[in-house]
């Protein structure tokens, strides 16, 4: 079974996150996180946080073993586009797009022994021994003298 993780509507343009992400298509997961520390794109800090995000789900969610994930799949699709104009000569507009891009990425690796349930305990009675102090002896005024 493989562990995913999303990221949508990340602000960079679909084509220059691809670029990144075909960097570590394929490799493990500690191997891809070093290649984008030193990867000196800016795409590279979105595609690495969802590399880590994977590697979270996969250990916390799902009981995988971290040093043994790899990067079975990872994709990035268009997401939705942002239409703007930009004021130009003689009173015309020029419009642009402001694009964002969704990454995919899908990890699998190898499951963590799953450790044995103990069985419950016989319940034990309740026999501790408390003492309650009375209420009455703590607030006593001092006597006065007469």
């Amino acid at each position: 079974m493989s562990v995913h993780a999303i990221a949508k509507g990340v602000k960079q343009s679909p084509r220059k996150v691809a670029v990144v992400a075909s960097l570590v298509r394929g490799r493990s997961v500690d191997e891809a996180l070093t290649i984008l520390e030193h990867t000196p794109r800016r795409s590279a800090i979105a595609v690495k946080k969802v590399i880590q995000s994977a590697r979270a789900n996969a250990d916390y969610n799902h009981g995988y073993k971290p040093a043994s994930l790899r990067i079975i799949e990872i994709s990035v699709t268009p997401g939705p586009r942002l239409k703007r104009y930009r004021a130009a000569w003689r009173g015309t507009a020029q419009p642009y797009e402001k694009k964002s891009s969704h990454i995919k990425v899908v990890v699998d690796g190898e499951k963590r022994q799953a450790k044995p349930t103990p069985s419950k305990p016989a319940a034990k009675a309740n026999t501790s021994s408390v003492k309650i102090k009375d209420a009455d002896t703590k607030n006593k005024p001092a006597k006065e003298k007469s």
